[in-house]
């Protein structure tokens, strides 16, 4: 049960899969959602603070390198794509809302790695990022963990 649990942890802490594919495979796993919820969310929030600290300072230094250098330019224009789409969205004062959204709302392309990243282009600061982030990841794990759920009672996985 407990290797299950940290598989759940593990996949929570990777860059595009993150908690969107942690809780469906705690779910299917049947393993108690709401203790995997935690788990995941842990799982998916513990790179935040390094993502935001020093990614962006890797990736400006890996942008010009020779085996490198096409994905951390990659990186660095999603980062800024999803700033400049944070920023639109935010209007006045919205950046906080924004960015939990962006998090939140389970869709390719958004999650904790991308809005912390945006978040570090934009200089929102250490702990409105954190808490942002937070909530975004709390209520993705929830819409994933609903349609999981629904996934496995449904086509009766």
């Amino acid at each position: 049960m407990a290797k299950k649990y940290l598989l759940a942890f593990l996949v929570s802490m990777v860059p595009l899969i993150e908690l969107r594919g942690g809780v469906p495979y705690a779910v299917l796993m049947g393993l108690d959602y709401w203790t995997a919820l935690i788990v995941c969310v842990i799982g998916n929030m513990l790179p935040v603070p390094i993502i935001y600290f020093f990614a962006r300072k890797v990736l400006l230094w890996g942008c010009d390198k020779k085996y490198i250098g096409k994905f951390f330019t990659f990186c660095i224009e999603k980062g800024e794509k999803g700033g400049r789409k944070l920023k639109k969205r935010a209007g006045r004062g919205g950046l906080f809302i924004a960015l939990l959204l962006f998090v939140g709302i389970p869709l390719p392309g958004t999650g904790a790695w991308t809005g912390t990243l945006a978040a570090s282009f934009l200089n929102m600061g250490i702990k409105s990022t954190t808490l942002a982030v937070s909530l975004g990841v709390i209520l993705a794990g929830i819409i994933m963990g609903v349609v999981s759920m629904t996934g496995v009672h449904v086509f009766g996985l």
